[in-house]
């Protein structure tokens, strides 16, 4: 069994480094990450032609080897699945991820894109991210608010998934999403099979234009968020916000029924002929 441990917060992040450590039990561990911040960078591979990807040895207590990527984590993944690290993996586990990854987050999620990039490549995947005491905003958390994050309690939880994963594992690769409180394992109220949320629990509320000083025409963006919402229970964000452990299996895209558009229809017909017709 070879592990591929990844993320979206930078090879020196220390989620990542409990992440690494926790899966050791499991089979053979080798982290691929990127070699700074890339939160938000979803399921990204970055401009392969302008980067000139490299990756550079690490040394990272624990773990036998270790690389750091310079580009985001579906990269380190994608590399992955090109034999860069050696042979193939069973697994890519992303995280830890400080601030959890619900609702509209998932959408922007690098610790969930990278997991969603391990499936596209035939790889299960599983995200785990964990909420930041007193700080609403999902997908992410500032410095001064990770002082009291507990890193070992999501760890903790992200070895029991992994465990059930191994004991039955699915039939085709799939993408699971692991939300975790933050706080001991003693203290949390169980685990719920949640659905995901349409909004988060503090999002963005608006952007306003700063001029920058002595640059004509350059202008900072200062964004501001809205009050915190109480999410409902059945969601990954509220399941969370109870605290609870959220488990949310992230589908495939997949086409739609869709009425259509008689005049979209026409207009593609009259353009280049009807081979496949649009369903009406």
């Amino acid at each position: 069994m070879r592990i591929l441990v990844t993320n979206d917060d930078g090879i020196d992040s220390v989620g990542l480094h409990v992440l690494a450590r926790a899966m050791r039990p499991y089979g053979e561990v080798v982290i691929a990450a990127p070699d700074q911040e890339y939160s938000g960078a979803s399921a990204a591979i970055g401009a392969l032609h302008l980067i000139q990807p490299e990756v550079q040895k690490r040394n990272i207590e624990g773990i036998d080897t270790a690389w750091a990527v310079n580009g985001p984590p579906a990269l380190c993944v994608f590399f992955a699945r090109l034999g860069v690290y050696g042979g193939k993996f069973d697994l890519v586990v992303s995280g830890i991820n400080p601030g959890a990854n619900v609702g509209r987050a998932v959408y922007h999620s690098g610790t969930v894109g990278a997991a969603i990039t391990a499936r596209n490549g035939g790889i299960s995947g599983i995200a785990v991210s964990q909420a930041v005491t007193g700080f609403g905003v999902e997908g992410q958390g500032w410095d001064d608010a990770l002082k009291g994050q507990m890193w070992d309690s999501a760890a903790e939880v992200a070895q029991r998934v992994v465990e059930g994963f191994l004991a039955d594992p699915p039939a085709e690769p799939v993408v699971i999403n692991v939300n975790v409180p933050n706080c001991a394992v003693a203290d949390m109220k169980g685990w719920r099979r949640t659905d995901i949320g349409h909004v988060v629990t503090r999002a963005m509320a608006g952007a306003e234009l700063e001029p920058k000083e002595g640059h004509d025409g350059a202008f900072y963006v200062r964004m501001t968020y809205g009050d915190t919402i109480q999410m409902p229970g059945d969601t990954d964000g509220g399941a969370v916000e109870n605290g609870e452990v959220a488990i949310t299996y992230v589908g495939r895209f997949h086409d739609v029924p869709s009425q259509g558009s008689v005049a979209m229809n026409s207009a593609l017909t009259a353009l280049v002929g009807e081979t496949n017709p649009l369903h009406s």
